[in-house]
């Protein structure tokens, strides 16, 4: 059921959020703590949303929600900004992120292991060129389970 509302979810939120300036970085629709909860990750294109656009979108977002209602049921709503440890899921989160260092999670051994760190170098059709450990690797997007921007301070 979660599913099939999120399908139907995401291009709508997606569109409004583009009329509004920002991007749709991810959506989920989870119980937690015998809660249902519609959390909404947006951010500018390339970042700094505050906690003041946050508040605002949520007001709108549940309007929107409202008027077309596709959840039938009781749940929390909540839109916040990815946090520093964004996800990269888009082309262009990645190449957001060219020369970065990344941490990448696959679904095929790379070098040996489905969990590596290195650098985005190039992003590419269908994939990305990644430096780990001074080799470049071709890495196609359908092996990428899971990917983080790694925040030095």
């Amino acid at each position: 059921m979660n599913k099939e509302i999120l399908s139907q979810l995401k291009p709508l939120l997606e569109e409004f959020l583009n009329q509004e300036g920002f991007i749709l970085v991810d959506v989920d629709f989870v119980y937690e703590a015998s809660r249902l909860i519609l959390r909404i990750l947006t951010d500018h294109r390339y970042g700094g949303i505050n906690l003041e656009e946050c508040s605002q979108l949520n007001q709108k977002i549940g309007r929107l929600l409202d008027e077309k209602d596709l959840i039938k049921t009781s749940y929390v709503l909540e839109v916040s900004s990815p946090g520093l440890d964004r996800p990269l899921k888009t082309e262009e989160d990645f190449i957001r992120c060219i020369n970065q260092e990344v941490i990448l999670y696959t679904n095929q051994p790379i070098k040996g292991k489905k969990e590596n760190c290195g650098f985005i170098r190039e992003v590419v059709a269908g994939g990305l060129l990644f430096e780990i450990e001074g080799e470049t690797i071709n890495i196609p997007f359908d092996y990428i389970i899971k990917a983080k921007q790694i925040i030095s301070i």
